[in-house]
């Protein structure tokens, strides 16, 4: 297999899992839980860059506004998507936020074609074709604009983008959002300490440890997913991301009985017949290249 394959694979399964960890979390505060991910995330940085002993790229990248300015827009969309979609899964909402990154990879698709000149091929086509009308039927289905579907597809998508066309590496890169989220983060739990509402101070230990196992909870996928976008076509991503919605939508109707009509399934499943699609197309492909056009 293709490593960047494996890598996104691998990662999007994680980002799938993610409601079973925010859910157990349910009594700390979207915002404050964020504030969590950034400072203990920073904290898994440091131990593993000095464990390698991989600080001497820091320094110039700092010097380079450019970069940084990049780099802070990154960051922005990163923690965006995070606030909103820990609101989302704490709030009932897991089926619509699994909406969200359904949409993501057409938004990925979009982008790859508008600012990376990525081609697609018939089948290819057909496939997203496929996708958006069963994202147009769910969107329909709404009654309503789905903003907290929306917001996560753009942003994530956004976030993609600029992630693939950086020149940083999965572990530097990162570390690099981190360092410019991490002061903001400090300085909002240093607030809520002083006014007593910080909750991990009063929580129990088992919750203590869940908060700070979200630095590397937080960072080994953001570093999987870093490492497959630069190693494969930004499409392939984007429909190789369907792995994620579909384990959250799992979650959320199986285990935390958020409802799911069978108009929705209809939706849903077009999408699924979508990925498919594109999955076989890339396997004949692979196997019979002379013969695909």
């Amino acid at each position: 297999m293709n490593p960047g394959v494996a890598c996104a694979f691998l990662a999007f399964t994680l980002w799938g899992l993610f409601p079973l960890y925010f859910k157990s979390l349910h009594q700390i505060a979207a915002l404050e839980m964020l504030a969590h991910r950034m400072v203990w995330s920073m904290l898994f940085l440091f131990i593993v860059l000095t464990l390698r002993m991989h600080w001497r790229w820091l320094g110039p990248v700092l010097r380079d506004r450019r970069l940084l300015a990049r780099f802070a827009a990154s960051a922005v969309l990163l923690s965006s998507n995070w606030g909103i979609y820990i609101w989302a899964v704490n709030a009932d909402h897991i089926v619509e936020a699994s909406l969200g990154y359904f949409i993501n990879p057409l938004i990925n698709v979009l982008f790859g074609l508008v600012f990376l000149n990525e081609r697609l091929r018939r089948m290819q086509w057909f496939a997203v074709a496929i996708a958006t009308a069963g994202v147009v039927w769910l969107t329909w289905e709404n009654g309503h604009l789905p903003w907290i579907s929306l917001v996560l597809a753009v942003s994530f998508a956004g976030y993609g983008l600029l992630r693939k066309t950086a020149k940083l590496g999965a572990l530097e890169g990162l570390t690099l959002e981190t360092v410019l989220l991490f002061p903001v983060a400090v300085l909002y739990l240093a607030w809520l300490a002083a006014r007593g509402d910080n909750a991990f101070v009063s929580a129990s230990w088992g919750v203590q440890v869940l908060l700070a196992m979200a630095g590397p909870i937080t960072a080994i996928p953001l570093l999987l997913f870093a490492a497959g976008a630069r190693r494969i076509p930004y499409s392939m991503l984007g429909l190789i991301q369907y792995v994620t919605p579909t384990l959250q939508l799992l979650i959320g109707v199986a285990i935390y009985r958020e409802p799911f009509s069978g108009t929705q399934l209809i939706g849903y499943g077009a999408i699924w017949i979508a990925l498919a699609v594109y999955s076989l197309e890339g396997v004949w492909r692979a196997r019979f290249p002379a013969r695909v056009t």
